[in-house]
This record gives structure tokens, C-alpha cells and sequence, in this order.
């Protein structure tokens, strides 16, 4: 039999490995701890950067055009005499773009995600959703030729006084890459919603089409509406495909068959090294920048609003 002094010895060295490993874990924890709070740190002080010199590089190009000009004005030529500096025309491009992309992919995205999630199998989903997410990967300058070699072409025979450059083609190509990004995000809100409640349904006679509709669609609405604010802010803020496709005449008007300008492109115009830096032209591409990271901090906002009003109406 053990002593006790053998005794007393073993639980000395069990308290000390014990301090050990629970000073260990706590020197571990507040480690960890810190890193995660300069990782936030970093993410905030990022934002806070980006707002500090969008208004910075303002402040020059609101002190020779006034604000009301720019936001009201309905002529936009900047680089061209008789210089106007009305960022509507390029408002209009953006969103004519944006509107149309949404209007072509969330009906297609939600009903694929409908159909991934209620009534494919998982031999099925397992195939169709990561061809679908394929989409996504695909480069931007990639799908502004294709609307050029493709799509246009396809729209001609269809519309034959649809311009090269145009709206619908745009709208068309940013819809397809906006697709897989609808159809991933409602599959995984309508995957979310709990069995049970599938369950009950059919124990009280409802078919599977009034199950989806009536039941897992209205219980994922607060992922639904995320999803398509999501998908509207990544439409505005696309870049290349526009460019190529859409054309860069700033328009005011709703005219999906000919050429138009967006935000984003009008920047990738401005910033080919044409322009003399420090002239007011420059200038305007900051100003164009603030818009559209207002636009797009607004849909954000408006995104969080019906998230939260449809999860308490849930």
C-alpha cells in the first residue's frame, strides 16, 4: 500500500500539472481572444479608411460643383464640352441594370432553390448544385464576351433594332452571375427551416406543392429577402461585364435596347489613364465612388430592415 507521503507527493504533482495546464489554457484563451479582437479591429479600421478617403478626395470636387448639380443633374460629361456633372445618368444605367438582373435571376434562382431543396434527390442535388455554383466562378470579363458573341447577337434576331452595346444584354449576363448566388443562399434558408414543421403539415393533408408554398417558403422568407438584397447589391456593384456589354453613353430613360452607362464602368473609363490626375474629371470619380458606396451601404441597411421584419413576423 501506498504511504502517505507517496500519496501526499502524487497529488502535489497533480495539483501543479493541473495549475499548468489551466494557466496554459487560459494564457491559449487570452491569446486567442486578442486576435480575434484585432482581426474585428482591422476589418472596422478598414471601413472607417475606406469613408475617411472617399470624403477626403470629395471635398476638392464639391468645392467647384455643387452637390444639388451633381445629384440632380440629368446630363453627365465630364470630359466633353459643355462639361455637365449630373451623376443621374449614370444612376439610371446602374440600376436599369441591376433591376433587370434581379427580374431574370430570382425567379429562376428561387425556383431551382425550391426545387434543390424540396424535391431533388440527394443523388440529384449532389450533381445540379455544384454545376450551378460553377456560375460563380466564372471570370467577370468572361461573361462581358459573352454577352458580346452571344447573348447581343441572340437579342438581334429577336429585336433587330437592339443596339451592340445595350442594357438588356447587360442585364442579362450580370442576372446569370447572379444566379448561383440566389439559388445558394434561399437552398440554404429553406434547408434551414425544421422538419418538424414539414411534418406537421402533411399530417394535417397538405400535398408537397402546398408544403413548399405555404409552409418552408414563408419560414425561410427572412434568408429569401436577404439573399435578393444580396444579390441586387453584388448586380450594382458589377464591374467588367458591364463595361463590355452595356456600352458607355450615360442616358437618362428606360431603354434596355440601347447603350447606357453605369457607375462602375464610367470609373474604369476614367481610370484607363486618360485624364490628367488632379483635374476636376479625375475628381469625378471619387465623387461617382461616394454614390455608389452610399447606394450600396443603403441597400445593405434595407437588407437588415427586412431581415428583421419578416423574422418577427415569422
Amino acid at each position: 500500500m501506498a504511504s502517505a507521503t507517496d500519496i501526499g507527493g502524487n497529488k502535489r504533482i497533480v495539483a501543479e500539472y493541473l495549475k499548468r495546464r489551466l494557466s496554459l489554457r487560459g494564457f491559449s484563451e487570452g491569446t486567442i481572444r486578442w486576435i480575434a479582437f484585432l482581426c474585428a479591429f482591422v476589418c472596422v479600421l478598414t471601413t472607417l479608411a475606406i469613408v475617411y478617403f472617399l470624403i477626403a478626395e470629395n471635398i476638392p470636387f464639391f468645392q467647384k460643383i455643387s452637390p444639388w448639380a451633381f445629384l440632380m443633374g440629368r446630363e453627365w460629361s465630364p470630359m466633353i464640352s459643355p462639361h455637365s456633372y449630373g451623376v443621374l445618368p449614370l444612376i439610371n444605367g446602374t440600376f436599369m441594370v441591376a433591376i433587370g438582373a434581379g427580374l431574370f435571376a430570382i425567379p429562376l434562382g428561387l425556383a431551382s432553390a425550391i426545387y434543390l431543396s424540396e424535391f431533388a434527390t440527394p443523388k440529384q442535388k449532389g450533381l445540379l448544385k455544384p454545376l450551378l455554383e460553377v456560375l460563380a466562378g466564372i471570370p467577370t470579363v468572361v461573361y462581358g464576351f459573352f454577352a458580346l458573341t452571344t447573348v447581343t447577337p441572340l437579342l438581334k434576331k429577336l429585336w433587330p433594332s437592339v443596339e451592340i452595346f445595350n442594357a438588356a444584354s447587360g442585364a442579362i449576363v450580370v442576372g446569370i452571375m447572379i444566379l448561383p448566388l440566389i439559388s445558394s443562399l434561399c437552398e440554404d434558408a429553406l434547408s434551414a427551416v425544421p422538419q418538424s414543421l414539414r411534418e406537421g403539415a402533411y399530417a394535417l393533408g397538405a400535398t408537397k406543392f402546398e408544403v413548399t408554398m405555404k409552409v418552408v417558403v414563408p419560414g425561410a422568407l427572412s434568408g429569401i429577402m436577404s439573399s435578393f438584397i444580396l444579390a441586387i447589391s453584388r448586380a450594382v456593384g458589377e464591374t467588367m461585364a458591364v463595361t463590355l456589354a452595356a456600352g458607355s453613353s450615360p442616358k437618362m430613360g428606360l431603354n434596355f435596347g440601347g447603350s447606357i452607362q453605369t457607375m462602375t464602368a464610367y470609373i474604369v473609363q476614367v481610370t484607363k489613364g486618360d485624364t490628367p490626375h488632379g483635374s476636376i474629371a479625375y475628381q469625378t470619380i471619387f465623387a461617382v465612388g461616394l454614390a455608389l458606396f452610399i447606394i450600396t451601404f443603403g441597400l445593405n441597411m434595407l437588407a437588415k430592415a427586412l431581415v428583421k421584419k419578416y423574422r418577427r413576423s415569422e
